[in-house]
């Protein structure tokens, strides 16, 4: 058993309730409300300076204070930074080992951005993905050990030029709490699950919506398209004015949403890392058809565990084949929540952490 104390920022009042059920399972919870138009404010100011917005964005000089007086109190012997945002707050643990969890490289998705927003946008994220690269390099040199959760992002890592060793921990599911759906559903929906506020999620969804959806209504005039996710921008919210198209904001439990579909989609044209969206439907035993770019980071093979496609016209393609076929819908379903079982449950992800703890 680890003795744990972990530290966070919290958005608002109602996130920081959200999260005392870890005082249940922690020594101690050192977290705070850092309002956004406060980080919004650090981010700006922090463009014409060599420090990254995105950094500046998480910074809480109080938070800060309060994480140092607890590691001069107390002889940590693993200090765990979860993404390079926050490795700002723990660099004053010299005496523990240190590990750095990527998770997946920010500077790396910010360059993604460059390349699909216009101008003046692509000029900006150009701008943050240089001087975080940079910050992720000098970062990772400092501490022991590196983690990221997927072998492309293993790659990415090994572009900083570092010789600090890296380790791929894959991001596991809880596979009680998404378990498999008792009957499958008869209304011929179609769900995203995702924080409708993130621009990869924003893009998909519109992606879908515009080149895909109207191509599988060609097949089945009643399908229904569920937007399920916190947050939705306002154009998202009005994309609920087309014909068969929902979009709920903020839901209490999605689990009840996604196995009420027939299928799940992941249609994201800008993806990093491994997309939970993908796992937790996965998980629940409702088939997924994602973009290339959101299946990368999942362990899995298309036309066994999910179906992929490259193009707006594959991909309706699929999603038809999924509404109208109930073998392949069995299959795929099976499949899945195997694959998930095998190589995205947490407690083997977890054995490769307590295995570098161990060192």
């Amino acid at each position: 058993m680890h003795s744990v104390v972990v530290a966070s920022l919290a958005h608002t009042d109602q996130e920081l309730k959200e999260g005392s059920p870890l005082h249940d399972i922690c020594d101690e919870v050192i977290a705070e409300v850092l309002p956004d138009s406060v980080r919004w404010l650090q981010a700006v100011r922090a463009l014409m300076t060599s420090t990254p917005s995105s950094v500046a964005y998480f910074w809480s000089a109080h938070l800060h204070e309060r994480i140092k007086k607890r590691i001069l109190r107390t002889g940590f012997d693993v200090v765990i930074a979860h993404c390079a945002f926050v490795a700002q707050y723990v660099m004053a643990c010299q005496n523990a080992f240190r590990i750095l969890d990527f998770g997946d490289l920010d500077s790396a998705k910010w360059a993604e951005y460059a390349r699909r927003r216009a101008l003046p946008l692509s000029l900006g994220y150009a701008l943050e993905s240089k001087k975080l690269k940079t910050y992720e390099r000098a970062l990772a040199a400092r501490f022991h050990h590196c983690t990221v959760t997927t072998w492309g992002e293993e790659d990415e890592f090994r572009s900083l030029g570092v010789s600090t060793p890296c380790s791929v921990i894959p991001n596991g599911v809880d596979t009680a709490y998404f378990s498999s759906r008792k009957t499958r559903p008869k209304t011929p929906t179609i769900v995203f699950l995702g924080r409708m506020d993130y621009f990869p999620n924003i893009d998909g969804v519109f992606y879908f919506v515009e080149s895909i959806l109207p191509l599988v209504r060609e097949k089945n005039p009643y399908v229904q398209f569920q937007i399920i996710g916190s947050n939705p921008s306002r154009k998202v919210r009005e994309l609920a004015r087309l014909p068969g198209v929902t979009v709920t904001g903020h839901v209490p439990d999605v689990r009840s949403y996604v196995t009420g579909a027939v299928v799940s989609v992941a249609p994201l044209r800008i993806a990093r890392g491994t997309q939970n969206k993908i796992l937790e439907s996965m998980a629940m035993g409702v088939p997924v058809v994602a973009s290339p770019q959101a299946a990368k980071g999942i362990q899995c093979r298309a036309g066994e565990h999910l179906l992929v496609a490259e193009d707006s016209e594959a991909f309706a393609k699929h999603v038809v084949n999924v509404l109208t076929d109930d073998e392949l819908q069995l299959r795929l379903a099976a499949a899945a929540r195997t694959q998930i079982e095998d190589k995205h449950a947490w407690p083997t992800s977890m054995k490769i952490l307590d295995e570098l703890l161990a060192l």
